[in-house]
């Protein structure tokens, strides 16, 4: 499966962004124009209005501000395919994405290639700070999105009955046995933590800080299928000891009894590739921070706190089952700090000591969602390789699972 390169040194801002765009385009080259319209829960977006939201995003924040002379492709299109920035604008609503039968898909695709083409004339002439700057940002809010599209579209195709493969073609890896779960000591006392000044990084990993991280042990590893299907056999999702108040009544509500996707018998689960048995010895995915918190209380543990998952991410090569290996499916092995899943930590999403959001309307892109949410960490297998740091935070409701979510045990060190 080829996926196009991105920036290596000595590559222009241009030559980036056309790599990104390209790579967009290439994760759905299997889909049909019908899969690209379906909305199939309000936390899903069409595949159809990821392409335009973020090519909205550079025409409103880099080309009207920064190019002479632009003029708007379209005055419904703010409307349409503004997400959640209101100072920009009022929006569509969001759980209504999937009623947008138009603009068409093939409209969608004319208006990114006059976005490119507009862009790509900017980025041509001699650059200013906030042209670079603004986007870079939208480069990486471009790659953000290439996961979301293709959680969401995993999604929709897990709702029809035939289980159809989103990418046919991709790899499957052999499963390696894991041992037992062992931790490592990891590190105490004050600890530098958040983004070093240099590359590009987004503001809520700012600003660099200290925190007291108290003695503690870490996983080695994430936590298995096998090891997640013991805990349901065990009665884990009837046992109301290992559960938080609101997740307790969330199971009893949905009707939980596994992870999303595993089917009934626990033998198997549905993937970007279509169904597959289940690998015991491959991270469990797709569960919440509900489920992972119960689990880790089974198994006489407890989730990391963010702190503690960066000190011990610092010592690892940013390295793993990302986007570029080609499974986009957890896969067995290694100690899989980036990659695989999103590490759920016991870290509520919060601003670091002097957190302050980006001027204008960017100002809304991370700050405003600091209440409610856990922090997660490490990145997914749909996660680009160039995108992903020890120090990158992103959030979820405690609830989610639609996003390939895990879980590393953690526990105090006299425990």
């Amino acid at each position: 499966m080829a996926i196009p390169e991105l920036q290596t040194p000595g590559t222009t801002l241009a030559q980036r962004y056309e790599a990104v765009r390209e790579r967009t385009t290439s994760l759905i080259r299997s889909l049909r124009p019908e899969d690209t319209v379906v909305q199939s829960m309000p936390d899903v977006s069409p595949t159809k209005w990821h392409l335009a939201h973020v090519t909205w995003f550079f025409e409103r924040f880099v080309l009207e501000p920064h190019a002479t002379g632009y003029r708007r492709f379209s005055e419904d299109y703010g409307f349409l395919f503004n997400s959640y920035y209101y100072t920009a604008g009022e929006m569509h609503a969001r759980a209504r994405r999937g009623l947008l039968s138009r603009p068409s898909l093939a409209e969608i695709f004319d208006y990114r290639a006059s976005i490119d083409d507009a862009m790509l004339r900017l980025l041509d002439k001699p650059l200013t700070k906030d042209v670079v700057f603004a986007t870079t940002i939208g480069l990486n809010h471009e790659q953000q999105h290439q996961e979301l599209l293709l959680t969401d579209i995993k999604h929709v195709f897990s709702c029809n009955p035939t289980s159809p493969a989103v990418m046919p073609d991709l790899k499957t890896s052999t499963s390696a046995e894991v041992g037992a779960y062992t931790y490592s000591n990891g590190e105490s006392g004050v600890r530098p933590i958040g983004a070093e000044e240099g590359a590009f990084v987004f503001d809520n990993e700012t600003p660099r800080h200290e925190a007291l991280l108290h003695p503690h042990r870490i996983g080695d590893r994430l936590v298995t299928n096998g090891e997640y299907r013991e805990f349901i056999r065990d009665g884990g999702y009837r046992d109301p000891e290992l559960w938080l108040s609101d997740g307790w009544a969330l199971i009893n509500q949905q009707n939980w009894e596994r992870p999303l996707y595993w089917d009934e018998s626990l033998d198997a689960e549905f993937s970007l590739g279509g169904m597959r048995d289940l690998d015991v010895n491959s991270p469990v995915c797709h569960v919440s921070y509900y489920e992972a918190d119960a689990f880790a209380r089974w198994a006489g543990a407890r989730l990391p706190t963010e702190f503690e998952w960066e000190a011990a991410a610092r010592r690892h090569d940013v390295s793993g089952n990302l986007l570029e290996s080609g499974y986009w499916h957890p896969t067995a092995g290694g100690s899989q700090f980036f990659g695989d899943v999103w590490e759920w930590t016991s870290s509520a999403y919060a601003p670091y000591p002097g957190f302050r959001p980006l001027e204008g309307t960017l100002g809304e892109y991370n700050g405003k969602f600091m209440c409610n949410q856990m922090t997660v960490r490490g990145g997914s297998c749909v996660t680009a390789d160039d995108h992903i740091r020890a120090s990158y935070r992103s959030f979820f409701y405690p609830d989610a699972r639609w996003q390939f979510l895990g879980l590393r045990l953690a526990g105090d060190a006299h425990a």
